[in-house]
């Protein structure tokens, strides 16, 4: 398949997911396999979750798009499934979500000593994040965080 075909298919769906109130997370064509795979990652334009029904939903109207735009000429298995959990926090809800779970948090090496601390999740705020560092509160002001993820403590 050529890159430009890959790129039409992937405009194809985004505008398709639209009318669903999806967004495309990602497609990957698994070209490796027999037959050849689709894997469509739709996320919720709004940021609620992707539910097994909304994935459903969404698998034949992308089969139906996808044969009658004659961009694959090959047989193909079809799988739509939701972008998953990911482990980095980003967004509000997220870390709302986590409060209280261990995290590891990246920090920008020119404004702290430590590459990455580790504790449990205690608040973020406009400013700054909050950890539990065995038992003591620390502040980082968000400008020295890189990355904030979800750790397992041993």
């Amino acid at each position: 398949m050529k890159k430009s075909d890959q790129e039409d298919l992937q405009k194809l769906l985004i505008e398709l997911a639209k009318s669903f109130d999806f967004q495309i997370h990602s497609v990957n064509l698994l070209t490796n396999q027999i037959p050849m795979t689709i894997q469509i990652y739709l996320k919720k334009s709004d940021g609620n979750d992707i539910t097994i029904d909304d994935c459903s939903d969404f698998n034949s109207p992308a089969k139906e798009a996808i044969d009658n735009s004659n961009l694959i000429n090959c047989s193909y298995a079809l799988e739509i499934s939701s972008q998953g959990v990911s482990d980095e926090l980003t967004s509000e809800r997220d870390f709302k979500t986590f409060k209280g779970f261990p995290v590891n948090v990246e920090l920008n090496q020119k404004n702290s000593k430590s590459k990455t601390l580790k504790g449990l999740l205690h608040e973020k705020s406009k400013d700054y994040l909050s950890i539990n560092i065995k038992g003591k509160i620390k502040k980082i002001p968000f400008i020295e965080v890189l990355k904030v993820s979800l750790a397992t403590l041993v």
